[in-house]
């Protein structure tokens, strides 16, 4: 998980999960295919939201779900090392694009291997709202996590229940948001459970209900949405 800047406009000083805004370069499928592995089945918007997930994901964190063209296997930590430290900044900053990455490193996006986990859209009448799409994926075991620097300022990898008991202690600021998708994520025991569970499960769009309080706000959430707690009680400060 990644930490927020203060000054950030979305969620400050809130740990999230690598994640960002839908750029047009995601949505040009037809420049995208050739560099993809793309399940069955899915529609273009679901490959342009798996594919925006691979290159936040790289941009934020040095995760890259991509494979050497033909390979089962996922990119080496040596291989993502390389890629990062020549394309990284550039892509950030809009100089080059991950068809362009793919090219020039003969390699596919993992898109196949990015299971849909949940959908949140953000409540009617707050000031930024978000169209969320979450995923689950394996992280290579040998490539390293490292925030940017640049919009995130500090990053943890750690276990869903341990970030959920950290933050009610005061250590973390979670949005309730991400506070239900981890104690989703945490009611699975291993990687595989948590596969299998996104898998068959039917991912539901939330929209929560907002009710202002004294000190905060309640959200809550449908009952047949797929989370075990519907309704909590968030304080301002916790709030974006």
């Amino acid at each position: 998980m990644v930490k927020r800047p203060a000054q950030s406009a979305g969620f400050p000083n809130a740990l999230v999960f690598p994640g960002g805004r839908l750029d047009p370069a995601d949505e040009s499928i037809e420049a995208m295919a050739a560099h993809c592995r793309r399940p069955e089945g899915i529609s273009d918007d679901d490959l342009a939201h798996r594919i925006c997930g691979i290159r936040e994901t790289f941009e934020e964190a040095c995760i890259l779900l991509a494979r050497p063209r033909g390979a089962e296997e996922l990119i080496g930590g040596d291989g993502s090392i390389a890629i990062v430290e020549k394309y990284r900044k550039p892509l950030h900053s809009g100089e080059i694009g991950l068809a362009e990455i793919a090219a020039a490193e003969n390699l596919e996006y993992a898109c196949d291997l990015m299971i849909p986990f949940a959908h949140w859209v953000t409540p009617d009448g707050r000031p930024r709202r978000f169209d969320t799409r979450f995923f689950l994926a394996p992280a290579p075991n040998d490539q390293v996590a490292v925030h940017d620097d640049v919009e995130l300022v500090h990053s943890v990898w750690t276990s869903p229940v341990r970030i959920v008991e950290e933050s009610d202690q005061g250590l973390w600021n979670v949005v309730f948001v991400t506070r239900s998708n981890l104690l989703k994520l945490g009611d699975a025991k291993t990687i595989p459970e948590a596969f299998e569970r996104a898998r068959t499960s039917r991912v539901v769009m939330i929209s929560p209900q907002v009710e202002r309080v004294e000190g905060g706000s309640i959200f809550r959430i449908p009952a047949d949405a797929g989370y075990a707690v519907t309704e909590r009680f968030e304080p301002a400060s916790f709030q974006s």
